[in-house]
C-alpha cells in the first residue's frame, strides 16, 4: 500500500455501486482554487426524488415531484452553505447546526458534538461533513468529519475528524457507505485521497461519470479563486 498515493476519482469508485452520499475538497492542479464536490445517490423511491437547487450560493436538496414525498426529515437539507469566510459541505442539517454554531462562536467541531448518525436504523447512515476556512492570504484550510455508530445496534455514536493543509492537485473523499449492501455497510478508514484536476467541467464529469447510472442522483461541484474569491460551479440532476 502507497501511503500517499493519490487515485483518480474514478479508481476511487470503480466497482462500487453504492458509495451513497460523498464530499471531496481539495486544491486544484496549479494551486491557484479551493475545491469542493458533493453528490447523493439513492435505492428507494423516497431518495431518488429530489434535484439539487442553488439559491444564492447555498444548495439545497428539494422534491423532484413533490406528490411523491414520503418522508422528509433525513433527505431534504441545505448540503452547502456559507458564513463568512467558512464554507460547509454535509450529507444532512448538520451544515445548519454548523453554521449555526460558528454565529455562536463555536468550532466546526464544537458544533458536530451535539449531533450523531442518522436515525434510520439499521443502515444508521454517517453523518459527513467538511469544513473550508480562506484567510485573507490566498490561502485555505479544511477539515472533515464522519460521525458513526459505534455497533450495529446504534448504541454509542463514535467521532473522528480530520485536518488537512491543502496541496495542489489532491482532494480527499469521504463517502457513507462503503457499498451496497442490507444493512449498508458504514464507510471505514480515513478520507481517500483523489486527484483535482484545473478544469471544473474535466473534474464534474469524471464523477459524474464514474457515479452508478441507476444510484446517482445529483451532483454540485465548485472552484473558488483563492485571489479573488469568485466562484465557478456547476450542478447536475438525474432528474430533469
Amino acid at each position: 500500500m502507497e501511503t500517499y498515493q493519490v487515485k483518480r476519482f474514478s479508481e476511487a469508485v470503480a466497482g462500487n455501486s453504492y458509495p451513497g452520499r460523498g464530499i471531496v475538497v481539495g486544491e486544484s492542479e496549479d494551486g491557484s482554487r479551493a475545491v469542493i464536490a458533493y453528490f447523493i445517490m439513492g435505492r428507494s423511491e423516497n431518495s431518488r426524488n429530489r434535484v439539487f437547487v442553488c439559491k444564492n450560493g447555498t444548495v439545497f436538496t428539494e422534491p423532484f415531484d413533490i406528490s411523491k414525498l414520503r418522508d422528509p426529515s433525513l433527505i431534504i437539507y441545505a448540503a452547502v452553505r456559507a458564513y463568512e469566510n467558512h464554507l460547509v459541505v454535509t450529507n444532512g442539517n448538520q451544515t445548519d447546526t454548523v453554521c449555526d454554531g460558528l454565529v455562536n462562536g463555536k468550532t466546526f467541531y464544537e458544533s458536530l458534538k451535539t449531533r450523531k448518525f442518522e436515525p434510520d436504523a439499521p443502515n444508521l447512515t454517517p453523518r459527513i461533513s467538511a469544513e473550508l476556512v480562506f484567510d485573507d492570504k490566498a490561502d485555505f484550510e479544511y477539515r472533515m468529519s464522519i460521525l458513526k455508530s459505534a455497533d450495529a445496534e446504534g448504541t454509542a455514536c463514535n467521532r473522528y475528524g480530520y485536518d488537512y493543509s491543502p496541496l495542489p492537485g489532491v482532494g480527499h473523499f469521504i463517502h457513507t457507505y462503503e457499498c451496497d449492501g442490507n444493512p449498508l455497510p458504514t464507510f471505514t478508514g480515513e478520507p481517500r485521497r483523489v486527484a483535482i484536476p484545473d478544469d471544473i467541467d474535466e473534474f464534474t464529469n469524471e464523477i459524474w461519470e464514474s457515479l452508478d447510472e441507476e444510484n446517482k442522483i445529483s451532483l454540485y461541484v465548485r472552484y473558488i479563486d483563492l485571489v479573488s474569491g469568485e466562484t465557478e460551479s456547476r450542478l447536475i440532476n438525474k432528474n430533469k
